[in-house]
């Protein structure tokens, strides 16, 4: 009797080790990418699977900067990248860069072409270089100056006063809300440095 329970419990070890080590070998999770030449790495959101990469759309909005858009009645996912450029400006000197203790009043002028997703809402932040956001606009649907149904669009985002008051970078972040959607995505960043 005690033969027989050594070898059911010989065999059904086997068995949990082969599938663990099969699954193991099929399936395969990712923790770094490298994107434009830059290693990037990621927690969660990507596995292999037969050969086959399958990243989440969260992943892909946040590392590449795109607007996902999940149409849930035909289990679709359609990936925006529009094209977003941003100008700061001091009256009229433009500016990347700024000394340590600065203090002075900016606007941002942002560019947008080929949104090829409809929006309800825009916002523009800065971050300091620890990582500490202050909003600088946001403006919703409805707004007077809100570029509804608008795939081209150029606006000026209200002046703020700042204080560059730590050596590093400091990161103005744009960011959209899809219409339907519950929040804001990220679709382009500047860093200002200060020195």
């Amino acid at each position: 009797m005690k033969f027989r329970k050594l070898i059911l419990l010989t065999l059904v070890f086997t068995l949990i080790c082969t599938s663990a080590v099969y699954a193991d070998s099929v399936t395969q999770k990712i923790k770094l990418w490298v994107i434009n030449n830059k290693k990037v790495e990621v927690a969660n959101g990507s596995i292999v699977v037969d050969n086959k990469l399958y990243i989440s759309s969260d992943v892909v909005s946040d590392k590449l900067q795109a607007i996902v858009i999940w149409d849930e009645g035909d289990k679709k996912a359609t990936i925006y990248k529009p094209n977003v450029h941003m100008i700061t400006s001091e009256g009229s000197r433009i500016f990347g860069d700024v000394k340590l203790k600065d203090k002075f009043k900016f606007n941002t002028f942002v560019q947008v072409d080929s949104l090829k997703a409809d929006i309800s809402a825009l916002k523009l932040t800065i971050s300091d270089p620890y990582g500490d956001d202050t909003l600088i606009e946001s403006r919703k649907s409805g707004d007077s100056d809100f570029p509804d149904g608008k795939n081209d669009f150029w606006i000026t985002m209200k002046d703020i006063s700042y204080n560059f008051d730590s050596v590093g970078s400091y990161t103005l972040r744009f960011w959209v809300k899809p219409v339907g959607a519950s929040s804001f995505q990220l679709i382009s960043e500047k860093v200002i440095s200060s020195k």
